[in-house]
């Protein structure tokens, strides 16, 4: 599957249309109590709604459902230790095809039996980059299989772009939209469509200080490489993209960095408050209003909770 195109307008649109028989159009809720505490009004996109409870089912499912049944028909593959490996399961299973997914031996049991669940079938390999590659194009040789990458393709991008898409057309005037960085899939997607749909509205990037590599490569310009991130918001350890950083880099207003104590916190009061179960990595867009990153005192913002995939037996505050 090439696609060479950054998505315009008419792509998310059509991505949206194809996608939307097989995804939830998650909610957009909103907390009294939050709008009072930083004088502004809040929008949570929830995509913890969605299905494999992260925004990664809708770009997976418009890559699966975007290839014609001769390029699909040996099936999907990728590497992938998180929600991109249930989402792409899921995707496959719904096409009809088979999904070989390449984890790390150390992947969470919650994560590996929820691929099966799903339908995918795990080829575990030891856990370095290097081992995941290398296995992945073994089962792509052998099963004939086509790689879809998690976050680095425009057609995952446009999938992605959906959320934000669903946003705009929900809430209007919004001021900023605050999306979560890792590897830049869902970031990109929140900047094209707010670029073409609500050109008024700017983007804010939220990341771990511990894993700030989107901050570090916006400021030089260049992709740097993410090395060795120890946070507790693991979706977000994943390296930039060679799709994804023009986008970030020509759209983004800015990317701010928050800390891990904050991005705890923000985590256990949207529990407490709103009873939602967000994860880590979603926490961080509400982290940067905890510790004050940005301008946000009497505007409209959207937040995009990514996902609430959690280990309840780790909870952090525990």
């Amino acid at each position: 599957m090439i696609n060479t195109q950054i998505p315009d307008a008419a792509a998310i649109i059509s991505a949206y249309d194809l996608i939307k028989p097989y995804i939830n159009r998650t909610p957009v809720l909103t907390c009294s109590m939050f709008n009072r505490m930083f004088d502004c009004e809040l929008f949570f996109k929830c995509e913890s709604f969605q299905k494999v409870g992260a925004f990664k089912y809708r770009g997976a499912t418009n890559a699966v459902f975007s290839m014609p049944d001769n390029e699909i028909k040996n099936g999907v593959a990728t590497h992938s230790s998180g929600n991109f490996a249930q989402a792409l399961s899921l995707a496959a299973k719904m096409r009809g095809v088979k999904a070989y997914i390449v984890m790390p031996s150390n992947s969470p049991k919650v994560k590996s039996n929820a691929v099966r669940d799903y339908g995918g079938e795990i080829i575990f390999c030891t856990p370095t980059l290097q081992a995941r590659e290398t296995t992945l194009a073994e089962v792509v040789e052998k099963t004939n299989a086509v790689f879809v990458h998690p976050y680095n393709d425009y057609k995952i991008i446009a999938g992605q772009a959906t959320a934000c898409y669903e946003l705009i057309n929900e809430i209007n005037k919004l001021d900023i939209i605050s999306a979560p960085v890792g590897g830049g899939g869902l970031l990109s997607g929140t900047l094209l469509s707010a670029h073409y749909f609500s050109s008024a509205t700017k983007v804010i990037a939220c990341e771990p200080e511990l894993a700030n590599d989107a901050w570090q490569s916006l400021k030089a310009g260049k992709i740097i490489p993410s090395v060795n991130p120890n946070t507790i918001a693991d979706g977000l350890k994943t390296s930039l993209g060679d799709k994804t950083f023009p986008i970030i880099k020509e759209y983004v207003a800015e990317i701010v960095t928050v800390s891990e104590k904050a991005i705890v916190e923000a985590m256990k009061l949207v529990w407490e408050r709103m009873k939602i179960i967000i994860e880590p990595s979603a926490a961080v867009t509400f982290a940067a209003l905890l510790e004050n990153k940005y301008d946000h005192k009497g505007k409209r913002i959207g937040i995009i909770f990514s996902g609430g995939n959690v280990d309840l037996e780790k909870l952090p505050w525990m």
